[in-house]
């Protein structure tokens, strides 16, 4: 239900919210360093995107919601990250790529899984099988209850959204390429 009375702007928003929301963060993950970081970051994409709210509960409601999927996203990003650690960990010392490599591979691959996850799940799990996997097309399409077709063409859709976001992040690095002096890539 709307209350015409409450309709309050983005600081008092803040001063209102932020402690219980910082609150709620530090008890769901344990810690208060990321709680306020989420926090901080919810009240920025709200500042980004503004919004109304009717009621002081539909507020609250929006804020932990917003603040929960922040969570599963950092959650997320920490397991791609403790696996790539792994990674690392299990190969010889003089093959351990460099601070900055390991920073752009791990950078890369919370793209490909925030990629993976628009689209559908028979499809991220095909990419998936067959990427990381090195599963055969058969071998997905057993596991997945398709057909070889349908697998290829799972694989296919994804590949091409790996496509884009490549040609993202080379639009993206050619301004920097540009004001560094580097020659564009061919």
């Amino acid at each position: 239900m709307h209350n015409p009375a409450f309709s309050p702007d983005m600081e008092s928003l803040y001063r209102n919210y932020h402690s219980w929301l910082h609150a709620w963060l530090r008890r769901r993950l344990g810690n208060s360093f990321d709680a306020a970081d989420l926090a901080q970051d919810v009240f920025v994409r709200l500042l980004q995107k503004p919004r109304h709210f009717g009621s002081e509960p539909e507020a609250r409601v929006y804020l932990r919601l917003m603040a929960n999927g922040m969570c599963v996203d950092l959650w997320r990003r920490r397991q791609i990250e403790q696996a790539w650690l792994e990674e690392l960990a299990s190969r010889p010392a003089a093959v351990v790529p460099s601070v900055e490599h390991q920073a752009l591979v791990l950078e890369a691959l919370n793209e490909i899984d925030s990629m993976l996850r628009t689209l559908p799940p028979k499809v991220g799990n095909a990419f998936f099988m067959a990427m990381a996997d090195g599963m055969s097309n058969r071998e997905i399409a057993q596991a997945l209850g398709v057909s070889t077709r349908m697998v290829h063409k799972y694989i296919s859709q994804a590949m091409l959204c790996c496509l884009k976001l490549e040609a993202r992040q080379t639009s993206s690095d050619r301004p920097v390429q540009q004001a560094l002096g580097l020659p564009e890539p061919r």
